[in-house]
């Protein structure tokens, strides 16, 4: 018969084991929080009833949240959302680890854009675009990047500041206008880039500041991510966007696993979850991000908002993060010697 002090024993390791169980089943999701009550509906509140499991968050804008991960030696969250650009840093840091797709079948159902965008690592779970938007009762029609110079633009046009996603993206663009590589002459899409500054009236930093010089009328041409389109259109119903014969730039979101994730299995399970057709298909419905499963259906309306469908994804430029990470200190150097810190 076991005596009082082994059965304590025995309920102590017990209640241990249990206390255990329950850290581990518990998912650390770094994203931005954004649509928040959405995403918990249509995403945590299902997947917690799938896996049993419980689903807490660290939130906050791309650069800190890499940045306290990269801190923390790759240790602290399971699952990081971020932009494209933001997780080929965290490629470069080693703090990501590389996927086993066997672990993640719905990976077969996405656009190859979303698939491996960055080799071996996180798949994009939503696919977004940088363009231009001008309005249409000021501006004559814009079809091309080379617009952007046209002499009838002149004091028109709001750039992105150099340290924002779109910013390099720029002189990725101004290098073409010129006729070469922006990663081998920086000298010529530099000229370009100074050739620019007449037509351009103002540097912005955030969505929020670009969609003011739009409203106040400050600037009637603009190079945005497709995010901001609705803020701009709600101040100026006449802005749209250009339809670039040599196509927009995508901007992916992606979903990667930290080197020192504690619940790698939750992890895995998660991602897949929220590739899957029925997730991607209700954020689509809902505005909440732009699918990247094949299998979504989405109505016109519903579809006038994302870069949506196949032709549309296949017509986007990709930006080579690798080599613009590498540049990007030069470039920052030069484009506040153009346009002032």
């Amino acid at each position: 018969m076991k005596t009082t002090l082994q059965i304590s024993a025995i309920a102590l390791a017990a209640s241990a084991a249990m206390a255990g169980m329950a850290r581990a089943e518990t998912l650390t999701i770094s994203w931005w929080g954004y649509n928040g009550d959405k995403l918990n509906a249509n995403i945590i509140e299902p997947f917690k009833e799938k896996c049993g499991c419980d689903v807490v968050f660290e939130t906050g804008n791309n650069a800190d949240r890499l940045g306290k991960l990269t801190a923390r030696g790759g240790k602290g969250v399971d699952v990081i959302y971020l932009t494209d650009s933001y997780s080929q840093l965290g490629i470069e840091s080693g703090i990501f680890q590389e996927l086993d797709r066997s672990r993640l079948p719905n990976v077969e159902k996405l656009y190859d854009i979303a698939q491996a965008p960055q080799g071996n690592y996180g798949p994009a779970y939503a696919v977004g675009r940088a363009g231009i938007v001008y309005d249409a009762e000021k501006v004559e029609p814009i079809t091309s990047w080379g617009d952007l110079w046209r002499e009838d633009l002149a004091s028109a046009v709001t750039l992105p500041g150099i340290t924002t996603t779109a910013g390099p993206m720029v002189v990725v663009m101004a290098g073409k206008h010129a006729g070469v590589d922006a990663y081998d002459d920086t000298d010529a899409a530099f000229a370009a880039i100074e050739e620019l500054k007449p037509n351009t009236v103002k540097n912005y930093n955030t969505g929020s500041e670009m969609v003011n010089l739009i409203s106040t009328g400050e600037a009637s041409v603009a190079i945005a991510q497709d995010f901001t389109l609705a803020s701009m259109q709600a101040a100026v119903p006449s802005m749209v966007w250009a339809d670039l014969d040599d196509g927009d730039i995508a901007t992916l979101n992606t979903v990667n696993i930290p080197t020192g994730a504690a619940n790698v299995d939750l992890a895995y399970d998660f991602i897949n979850f929220i590739l899957s057709t029925e997730v991607q298909q209700v954020n689509g419905e809902q505005g909440v991000d732009a699918p990247v499963n094949t299998e979504v259906e989405l109505t016109p309306e519903q579809a006038s908002i994302w870069t949506y469908g196949p032709e549309a994804i296949a017509s986007l430029n990709r930006m080579d993060y690798a080599k613009m990470n590498a540049a990007k200190t030069d470039w920052i150097d030069r484009w506040n010697e153009i346009f002032g810190m």
